[in-house]
């Protein structure tokens, strides 16, 4: 949670001291940050590393499960195979948190605890997710029945359509309001759908008005838009929370989430974050990787390194 006590100073909440805020943060340069991450992602990590990074990886998804159709006996399964993702292996760390709809909630937690996964967490995607277009009130409700149920995460969704109509202030009050739902409960993912903002501009700006209104974390997408984790947009996003951390001396952590769906994309995700907000951001209480699929290409990889698949004992390129 932030304290914002920490940034007073940069703006005082209102309408116009965030717009003047948001105005001065320097514009991105699209081509720069394109060909920057093209150039990240011709990097390859050595076997050992490769090892390493896998095991991080798992530690950082967010395992999840957004259907209409989900059920008890689905969740039940998703809890089992975030304690324990390979049965055949107790070496598998389990995953960094399930992510499901509030009426899942009190499921997954319950089987998580019965299955000694007390320290995986359960997320919940509240606030009328994934359009984020409901009352405040609703909102509030969708909030305080996830945490409820045992939620310790909130995937909170933005209103798009009134941050591109220039309603910042009511982005920001309803981010603040969350907040102090969540309170000490529970952490607060804002997420942004990166994939309707347009613009990498609106990406920093939105980035910033989340952070600064008491988000712990800020998220690409819901899963449902397309684009989404792009890696410019990831970029723009660990830049933010690196260049915040500067101001502030607070770590605000970052979440990519869709399009994410093998090993190779997800190690390239770990590269931009070592090499734009830092290696202490390698860490997954800073940051996550939504997926569902995911999981299943990493125990894969993860065997095939074990078993000796790779011919080259030493090198391992990522394309």
């Amino acid at each position: 949670m932030i304290d914002l006590k920490a940034i007073e100073g940069i703006t005082n909440g209102s309408e116009d001291s965030l717009k003047q805020y948001l105005r001065a943060l320097p514009p991105v340069d699209q081509v720069g940050v394109e060909a920057r991450t093209a150039v990240l992602a011709t990097r390859s990590i050595k076997n050992a590393s490769k090892n390493w990074a896998i095991d991080l990886a798992i530690r950082m998804v967010d395992l999840t499960t957004l259907e209409g159709g989900d059920t008890p006996g689905k969740i039940k399964t998703l809890a089992a195979k975030a304690v324990r993702p390979d049965a055949t292996d107790p070496t598998v760390p389990s995953v960094g948190a399930i992510c499901v709809y509030n009426d899942m909630v009190k499921i997954a937690r319950s089987q998580l605890d019965a299955l000694g996964g007390q320290h995986v967490p359960v997320a919940a995607v509240s606030t009328a997710f994934p359009s984020g277009r409901a009352s405040i009130e609703v909102k509030i409700t969708d909030t305080k029945d996830a945490i409820a149920a045992g939620a310790a995460e909130i995937d909170m969704v933005i209103d798009r359509g009134a941050f591109l109509s220039g309603q910042i202030g009511k982005v920001y009050e309803e981010i603040k309001i969350i907040r102090d739902v969540c309170g000490d409960k529970a952490h607060l993912k804002v997420i942004l759908e990166t994939g309707e903002l347009v613009t990498l501009d609106n990406v920093r700006k939105a980035s910033y008005l989340a952070m600064l209104a008491g988000a712990d974390f800020i998220k690409t997408s819901t899963g449902k838009i397309s684009p989404a984790a792009t890696s410019p947009v990831v970029f723009v996003m660990l830049e933010a929370v690196r260049d915040f951390y500067m101001i502030s001396g607070q770590r605000i952590g970052v979440k990519p989430a869709g399009g994410i769906r093998t090993t190779k994309d997800a190690i390239k995700q770990l590269v931009l974050v070592n090499e734009v907000a830092g290696p202490k951001w390698l860490d997954p209480s800073l940051f996550r990787i939504g997926a569902s699929a995911l999981l299943n290409d990493f125990l894969m990889q993860r065997m095939k390194m074990r078993d000796g698949y790779y011919s080259s004992p030493n090198y391992v390129t990522l394309d």
